[in-house]
């Protein structure tokens, strides 16, 4: 049983290849002030059909076919106003590198802009979220801590979920035989079901052979890891429900997956490292007339396995204080150095680092070892994400809104770690894929962290 469906993702790529459609038929009506007939919409819609791909591509790295938060939603609008605006852009530069079409349509498209951002925000806002269903399946959380917590809240906060918590247990303050009785009584109610559940409770091990029978009894029911839930609604895991069985069992992965992620590192790392090679003496030059100190900075990290590595990168800061608090105080980052940082142009170095195999390209980001021991001392599981090959850029690069920058934050870094131990969890070809055009994104809207 899945509480939140995949299908609202296809449907909502269907509806937006309808919706561009339909604008285009009605530019085309409004430019020409009539039906436009079916030669002149199949001569236009033939080579839109191929910007339809394109655009589609642009909604999906603008983070139109992920989770629509409540603050994603907030900002629909503008981001489709913005996604629509490059659309449009794009197609501009089409027509005029492919002319075969015989099209030079600049009114067409600019029409185009208005019509579909009116009939995309239509789409988008009013008719979509009326697709969901009415009724809301009933359900109950029995778990404890912070993160259940936040889980109940997100989903009591939003009435787009398809589920509801008709209760909420909270195992850390009822008494472990209260516990069993209301899981039993509230598995066994008609309108509940499915129950998300903490697994490693001792009170709800207790619970299992009831509720396994009153389960028999329904036509629909359900039993739902709540580690589980939480990483569906928001794509991390949640470190204070998790155990050593948990992070044991996400540590090995396909040799095939492994194979073909080195073979995309070597090919990936050769040509980014080359093509890179042109910005390296203007990099040069601006860092040695900004300060006149040393071009390249070199950081020892820790690496797969706590093994230690040395990363290269374009100096961004007046010196390498190696995580140390008392360097820090004097540290500061140097006026070039804000652009590097802002562009991640002082990155670059690091793809030399993939080709002999220190780094991958998709990973989590290699900590600093003064850092890193530090973490290990008051976070939970913190060495879990060594078990994988740090990377140039990663899951919490994409996901985490406010990172940790290179100084002591354990709560930041604790945050952090949740997105990392979710890729280290589900981490595959499609995720690889998902991290690298996000993170393109990023680099072409500078929006460099």
């Amino acid at each position: 049983m899945t509480l939140i469906p995949k299908r609202e993702y296809a449907v909502l790529l269907i509806g937006d290849v309808l919706v561009f459609t339909v604008s285009l038929w009605v530019t085309l009506a409004l430019r020409y002030l009539e039906l436009p007939s079916t030669q002149i919409f199949l001569r236009h819609l033939i080579p839109f059909s191929l910007l339809f791909v394109m655009w589609a591509a642009v909604f999906f790295l603008a983070g139109l076919y992920g989770k629509h938060t409540r603050l994603f939603r907030s900002r629909l609008p503008t981001t489709i106003l913005y996604t629509q605006f490059i659309n449009v852009s794009l197609a501009a530069l089409f027509f005029f590198l492919v002319p075969a079409f015989g099209l030079a349509p600049k009114t067409i498209l600019l029409m185009y802009l208005a019509v579909s951002f009116v009939l995309i925000f239509l789409w988008r806002v009013e008719i979509f979220p009326r697709l969901h269903p009415a009724r809301r399946l009933k359900g109950v959380l029995i778990a404890s801590g912070p993160d259940a917590k936040a889980l109940a809240q997100e989903i009591g906060g939003d009435a787009r979920y398809p589920f509801a918590f008709e209760y909420i247990i909270d195992t850390g303050h009822a008494p472990t035989h209260e516990v069993i009785q209301q899981a039993c009584r509230m598995a066994g109610e008609d309108g509940v079901t499915f129950l998300v559940v903490d697994f490693s409770d001792k009170a709800l091990s207790a619970a299992l052979p009831i509720i396994y029978d009153a389960a028999f009894h329904k036509q629909r029911f359900a039993l739902i890891d709540v580690i589980d839930l939480y990483q569906e609604v928001f794509d991390r895991v949640p470190l204070s429900l998790l155990h050593y069985e948990w992070v044991l069992g996400v540590v090995g992965s396909s040799r095939v997956y492994e194979l073909l992620k080195r073979s995309v590192d070597i090919a990936g790392a050769l040509v980014i490292g080359l093509v890179s090679l042109i910005a390296y003496p203007f990099t040069a030059l601006a860092i040695k007339l900004d300060d006149g100190g040393p071009i390249f900075i070199t950081q020892e990290r820790i690496g797969r396995y706590q093994k230690p590595i040395r990363i290269v990168k374009f100096r961004s800061m007046l010196f390498d204080d190696g995580g140390n608090p008392e360097q820090q105080k004097l540290n500061r980052v140097t006026a070039i150095g804000t652009v590097l940082r802002k562009t991640r142009i002082d990155e670059i170095p690091q793809f030399w680092n993939v080709l002999t195999g220190e780094l991958s390209l998709i990973g989590p980001r290699p900590e600093i070892r003064a850092l890193a021991q530090e973490y290990e001392q008051h976070i939970p599981f913190y060495n879990a994400r060594l078990l994988i090959q740090p990377g140039v850029s990663g899951w919490a690069q994409i996901k985490h809104k406010s990172p940790p920058k290179f100084k002591l934050n354990v709560e930041a870094t604790r945050e952090k770690l949740s997105y990392d131990l979710y890729y280290l969890k589900h981490r595959s070809v499609a995720i690889d894929v998902a991290i690298a055009l996000r993170t393109v994104k990023i680099l072409l809207s500078l929006l460099g962290r």
